[in-house]
């Protein structure tokens, strides 16, 4: 599932990949669900392909999202980025995530993280577990 959803710089929010033109995607926009093309030019990052930096090594995105999620109880989360101060947003990715590099991981990471998991749930895409070990299977299955 996060293959096909994406992260468009310069536009707010996350797009879901509708369809491929020549030099373009087709995306719909997750929250109005209104359909644009999105261009080679623009850079564009699927969800999918994104980690965050521990002190060991990189953690996929879906399990910090899945991991979210259980400490949520499915549910969104009820820190208001908005108002929250760095300790508070730092606090609660610790509380997700303990072992995060202090170093590289900033408040505007953990802010657009946790903007996109209630972006996520809110579109009804919660099923993060499922997605992990499908893909973790097909790529161990690649490796044989």
């Amino acid at each position: 599932m996060l293959k096909t959803i994406l992260s468009i710089s310069g536009k707010p929010g996350l797009y879901k990949l509708v369809s491929r033109g020549k030099n373009m995607l087709i995306v719909e926009s997750l929250v109005d669900k209104k359909r644009i093309p999105a261009y080679g030019n623009e850079k564009i990052i699927s969800l999918g392909d994104i980690a965050m930096y521990t002190d060991a090594e990189d953690v996929p995105l879906q399990q910090i999202l899945a991991a979210m999620k259980q400490k949520e109880n499915g549910g969104a989360v009820t820190l208001d980025i908005k108002k929250a101060s760095s300790n508070e947003l730092y606090a609660y990715l610790e509380a997700v995530l303990p072992n995060y590099d202090r170093d590289r991981v900033h408040a505007s990471d953990i802010k657009k993280l946790i903007s996109w998991y209630n972006l996520l749930v809110a579109s009804g895409m919660t099923d993060f577990e499922g997605v992990a070990s499908a893909e973790e299977a097909e790529q161990a299955e690649s490796e044989k």
